[in-house]
């Protein structure tokens, strides 16, 4: 049985190339007369925390003390990024800040949140001796601090063979794991690290091996351990799940959750995130990556970069329903709801959600990359028959709430009784609100509640033709 209690609040240091992604939001409905390309028209755009950053907003998420060491450019983007952390309370101390472009990665998401399209805006060149010996020395004089050190490397210019063997040096001199997230092929730079974390194809990339069956990547696993001088190699093999492989260590498989996925984006970054606050606490090493598996299996159920946090790998864990993963609030849970997620950006939507068809999904989908945890409210069964009719609903409300929580982008499912949903929203205290695009802003119930504390109403257009009615009536008719 593994206790998630026992996980408490440690302090970590992240190391690595940090960025921001951008997400704009919109739909394609023609082609330019100017060329033949497609016309992406933005409806809405959000910023979150990408690459190393993503990984210290995972482990803030994850109930850890965070600080981070990188270097960004003296622009507006990582003016930014240095906002964001200080909302998150993650420590800048060690953050440089150089003549180069912060690293912004911005994604166009049309329907159904397909991206069409990235653009990166980076400087990758790697930095010189000079910055390098002046972060090692600061680093030094804070180490002691740190309870685990994690290198995340994507290759953005920050950790060059000197810094990265800098760092490691420094740590084993007092006794501090460094668990690194590995891209480089010039793996010399990694030896003497205490893990490394390839996937599947970094993995073949780094020993040249083929790394198809499980012999095969246990071997790779073990050869890169062996050539970096490492006590585990810990391998991310995607829908096949994890194995870790460590010096007199039985090769420890774990398949990955089964949940619908959405976007692998940043699985990798929550993966190592959850095995190093599960380290840091001296949880023994198959644990940790059980732990780390759990989190990557919710992560992969949300749209986009996000953070996966700690009372979510509860609830999966705590489940006892044959994998169905528990998110219905009650009365209780709604009392502390907003407390519990003060640094969260909380969506809500509402409806009756009698028939589930594609405008639902694509609707709650779109509502889901809005933020970070998206709540649903669910009309009862009472409810319903007031604002439809008596011969509605079709579906009872434990029915229609068990299909909604079975959405993997979909966080919690609530059941209000009320004809609106004003007193649910006063409780949960959402930062967007969210309604079908039918409405006028002036219609929407809780807008005033919303807007009050800061926040925002998003209307987002139905599918045409979809509708539970148009089902009912199609039935009707045969």
């Amino acid at each position: 049985m593994i206790e998630l209690s026992k996980i408490k609040k440690k302090s970590i240091l992240v190391i690595g190339d940090i960025m921001l992604d951008n997400y704009y939001v919109g739909d394609i409905k023609r082609i330019s007369p100017e060329a033949p390309v497609p016309v992406f028209r933005k409806r809405g755009e959000r910023s979150v925390l990408g690459g190393a950053a993503n990984v210290a907003a995972n482990l803030v998420a994850a109930n850890q003390k965070v600080a981070m060491m990188s270097i960004i450019g003296n622009d507006d983007t990582g003016k930014k990024l240095l906002g964001f952390f200080k909302d998150k309370g993650i420590s800048t101390e060690l953050v440089q800040i150089l003549d180069r472009n912060t690293t912004i990665k911005t994604r166009f998401l049309a329907d159904n949140n397909q991206q069409v399209l990235r653009l990166d805006v980076e400087d990758t060149e790697p930095i010189q001796y000079k910055v390098c010996q002046e972060m090692l020395k600061k680093l030094e004089e804070e180490i002691d601090c740190y309870h685990l050190i994690l290198l995340s490397d994507y290759l953005k210019g920050l950790l060059t063979f000197d810094f990265t063997q800098g760092v490691i040096k420094l740590a084993k001199k007092h006794g501090i794991p460094v668990i690194i997230d590995v891209k480089d092929p010039h793996i010399e730079k990694y030896h003497g690290a205490y893990l490394l974390k390839p996937n599947l194809k970094e993995i073949r990339d780094l020993t040249g091996m083929p790394a198809k069956t499980d012999d095969e990547i246990v071997e790779a696993a073990e050869k890169l351990r062996t050539q970096c001088n490492c006590k585990y190699v810990l391998c991310t093999c995607g829908a096949r799940g994890m194995v870790l492989v460590g010096e007199k260590h039985r090769p420890f498989f774990i398949a990955s959750q089964v949940r619908e996925v959405f976007d692998v984006s940043g699985a990798g970054d929550t993966t190592i995130s959850y095995l190093a606050a599960a380290m840091a606490n001296g949880v023994n090493m198959d644990d940790a990556v059980t732990i780390a598996n759990f989190a990557a299996g919710i992560q992969v159920s949300k749209i986009g970069t996000s953070s996966v946090y700690m009372q979510e790998v509860r609830d999966f864990l705590s489940n006892e329903d044959n994998g169905t993963f528990h998110k219905m609030l009650h009365d209780e849970d709604l009392e502390t709801f907003r407390q519990d997620n003060a640094d969260k950006k909380i969506v809500f939507t509402n409806g009756c959600f009698d028939i589930l068809h594609v405008g639902h999904k694509r609707y709650l989908q779109e509502a889901a990359s809005l933020g970070d945890i998206l709540v649903v409210g669910v009309n009862s069964d009472d409810s319903v028959r007031r604002l439809k009719g008596p011969d509605r609903p079709v579906n009872s409300e434990q029915d229609r709430a068990e299909m909604l929580y079975a959405m993997g982008f979909i966080d919690y499912v609530v059941i209000f009784g009320e004809d609106t949903p004003y007193e649910l929203i006063k409780k949960i205290q959402p930062d967007v609100l969210v309604k079908g695009g039918d409405y006028k802003p002036e219609e929407v119930v809780g807008r005033d509640i919303v807007e009050g504390r800061g926040g925002k109403l998003e209307l987002i257009k139905f599918v045409d033709g979809k509708s539970t009615t148009n089902i009912i009536n199609k039935i009707n008719h045969k």
